[in-house]
């Protein structure tokens, strides 16, 4: 088992996420701010962190940040459901924390049960995972000025598109799966794409409902391309991302000729949701094949494996991160294992390949 360092202001936090720790057998010891933490991390020398965010002396932001500089170890934060938690965790998972967990709601000491199995299963993937080196960007820098956001795509979609391209006119689309490590792995990759990026790009991030809308509007600062959380029915526009809404599925489907992406409830018999089986599914329903290319990241288990090998035996392409960047090596390797993968890609390498294949299809 784990060496694991719980750091939370809360005493009666930090006693009752120990003992959801030690009775799996982890080796716990506690810190009361992130001062303590950081102090904590170089002498004890943890294989995972619990991190809460608000704390007094050091809150978890400035903590985190000290970590990834004195010893980077795997972090798991711990946050509050507000839209300010949803956003600071946005933050942390940019400066380097490999996942993040929500506080319950309501009385602390009766529904820690809620969260005890998160808990546990987010701690054993962060001890196996793949630290990577943070991002040297700032955690909410600016957009640089040599790649603007032309004005005109800021407003809303106009009148005659608000029922999306029709699908005939459509050139393909980009489906893209990720799951643990994923918003520091996708800062990679899509500020990379240029405004004029000709397929629309759909998204499917494991993560919950009160977490999606601040990693989209996180997202839509730093990209050329528009960003949105898919939380009600969109058309489906090239120039824009669309990122499924947590505690949802998101689907394509065809309206009027036209396709549109929406949020239907969790598919039963699917483990992870938004579900990357299920996205890459529906656009396969709605798309040829060889007008689909599906993108599968860092993550624990094999959502997306499936669907996509299909989609690579259909005349589809696919792109599998390599074990070289991936934080989990999880549901890459099982597209790698089932032979669905095209290429086997390094994180940094995939924007450059989906540049070279959409431009060989123009």
């Amino acid at each position: 088992m784990s060496k694991v360092l719980v750091v939370d202001d809360s005493a009666l936090m930090r006693r009752l996420l120990s003992t959801v720790l030690t009775q799996e057998g982890h080796e716990v010891t506690t810190a009361r701010n992130g001062r303590e933490g950081v102090e904590r991390l170089v002498e004890w020398q943890p294989d995972v962190v619990t991190l809460d965010i608000n704390m007094p002396e050091m809150d978890g932001l400035t903590a985190l940040s000290l970590m990834m500089q004195a010893r980077p170890t795997p972090v798991v934060m711990v946050s509050s459901l507000t839209e300010q938690g949803a956003q600071a965790t946005m933050e942390a998972l940019a400066l380097g924390a490999v996942d993040f967990i929500a506080k319950p709601g309501g009385t602390i000491s009766l529904s820690i049960d809620e969260i005890a199995h998160q808990l546990l299963q987010k701690v054993r993937t962060a001890a196996r995972s793949h630290m990577r080196r943070p991002s040297v960007r700032p955690a909410l820098a600016p957009r640089p000025a040599s790649a603007p956001k032309p004005p005109p795509a800021r407003t809303t979609t106009p009148t005659g598109a608000r029922l999306g391209t029709s699908a005939s006119a459509l050139p393909g689309l980009v489906v893209i799966g990720v799951s643990t490590g994923g918003p520091r792995t996708l800062e990679d990759i899509l500020p990379q794409l240029p405004a004029n990026f000709p397929w629309p790009v759909l998204l499917a991030q494991h993560m919950p409902g009160n977490f999606t809308q601040a990693f989209a509007q996180r997202m839509d600062r730093l990209c050329a391309l528009q960003v949105h959380e898919a939380s009600t029915q969109m058309p489906i526009e090239p120039g824009h991302v669309y990122i499924g809404r947590g505690d949802t599925d998101m689907v394509v489907v065809e309206r009027l000729g036209r396709l549109v992406v929406q949020p239907r409830p969790e598919t039963p018999g699917h483990l992870w949701h938004p579900s990357v089986d299920v996205l890459m599914e529906s656009a396969m329903r709605v798309m040829p094949a060889q007008k689909l290319v599906g993108v599968l990241l860092t993550g624990m288990g094999y959502d997306g494996a499936r669907a996509m090998a299909e989609l690579k035996s259909a005349g589809g392409r696919t792109i599998a991160e390599s074990e070289e960047t991936a934080v989990v090596f999880g549901m890459p390797s099982e597209l790698i294992e089932r032979g669905g993968a095209s290429v086997v890609l390094p994180c940094g390498d995939v924007t450059r390949q989906l540049r070279h294949w959409i431009q060989k299809t123009a």
